[in-house]
């Protein structure tokens, strides 16, 4: 039974960083007491745990505008954060998890708001018809979260141009996310805010569990939560190790299922199809058919490509450093990275 609780809040807008977090107070979470981690992203998509990230989100264009992609302990599906989003994060001992319970401190806090909003499938939270919360999962050992998010006032623009990937490139065994039609709650509500709806969450989750919180900011976790059970210093340590897993691009990437990648393209200099398979974010076993007239550099292609890592880093590099002594093949060699990781492939027939 719950009989402790706690809203924690950090402004940090780093997601690795926040995330990482998440994950610790998992770890360090007391018995008999229940955490409301309440937190924000900038620009970030976030996916699930068994997602490719290829099939859920545009990489290249994500990171060239300065964003962020993370993944997430949790399953489900792919979602973009950013500042007109807030988060939350259940954390309690998985024999108080009470799905039912959590799902009330949402629905109560959007009620206090003038709107009125239902559970709908497994894991959305609804608004006449359209989600503004998807929820998703996760337990280690003898505890467990519950966390999703809250569109306030999100930029749907962006979470489209980001999310949305051509199915024709990759063939996955990851989980896939389902597209749903999504709002903000200012579009109900135009007076909600950001602080107004971490203000109903923390009074809500108050009043679903009976308790005064005691809020948190960041710097006070390792000395104020009970039961963390180490020296503030090796706290911070284990918190800096987390971070660094989530930031780390094996992490990111290379928990990918392994999966196909297809794609063609025509240059002025001839018609290419590609093909190889993705293993732990590496490619392997790639082939290269065109009617281009330089046979010689589509014959190197395949072995240039192999062994290459999955990124647009990777590749552009692989293939500058294999022909910059050929001029006529370095401009080659760009369409062909341009054209893996871009990600409205220009179809045609050989």
């Amino acid at each position: 039974m719950i009989h402790h609780t706690f809203v924690v809040r950090t402004g940090e807008t780093n997601p690795w960083r926040n995330i990482a977090l998440e994950a610790f107070l998992l770890d360090h979470v007391p018995k008999e007491t229940c955490i409301l981690y309440l937190w924000q992203n900038r620009h970030t998509v976030v996916i699930g745990r068994n997602q490719n990230a290829y099939k859920e989100c545009r990489v290249r264009e994500l990171e060239a505008d300065g964003g962020h992609l993370a993944r997430r302990l949790s399953g489900g599906g792919a979602v973009f954060h950013d500042l007109g989003n807030l988060n939350f994060t259940f954390l309690l001992p998985a024999a108080d998890y009470d799905l039912g319970k959590q799902t009330d401190v949402i629905l109560r806090a959007v009620q206090k708001l003038g709107i009125k909003a239902e559970k709908t499938g497994r894991n959305d939270i609804e608004t006449d018809g359209r989600k503004f919360s998807g929820n998703a999962f996760y337990r280690s050992g003898k505890n467990a979260y519950h966390h999703g998010t809250l569109l306030v006032r999100a930029d749907k623009e962006a979470a489209a141009r980001y999310l949305s990937v051509s199915q024709d490139k990759i063939r996955s065994k990851g989980v896939e996310s389902v597209k749903s039609r999504i709002v903000n709650l200012t579009e109900c509500n135009p007076d909600i805010t950001i602080a107004s709806m971490d203000r109903s969450m923390a009074s809500s989750f108050d009043e679903v569990y009976g308790a005064v919180s005691r809020e948190l900011q960041a710097a006070e976790l390792f000395t104020a939560l009970p039961g963390i059970g180490e020296s503030e210093a090796a706290a911070r340590k284990q918190l800096a190790a987390l971070e660094a897993k989530f930031a780390d691009p094996d992490w990111k990437y290379g928990k990918n299922p392994p999966f196909e990648f297809a794609v063609q393209g025509r240059f002025s200099w001839g018609g290419v199809e590609i093909h190889f398979d993705v293993k732990a974010n590496t490619i392997t076993n790639a082939q290269v058919f065109s009617d281009a007239m330089d046979s010689e550099f589509i014959l190197g292609l395949a072995d240039t490509l192999g062994g290459t890592p999955f990124t647009w880093q990777g590749v552009s590099e692989k293939l500058a450093a294999a022909y910059r002594d050929t001029p006529l093949y370095t401009g080659y060699a760009a369409d062909i990275a341009k054209l893996i990781f871009e990600e409205t492939p220009r179809y045609f027939s050989l």
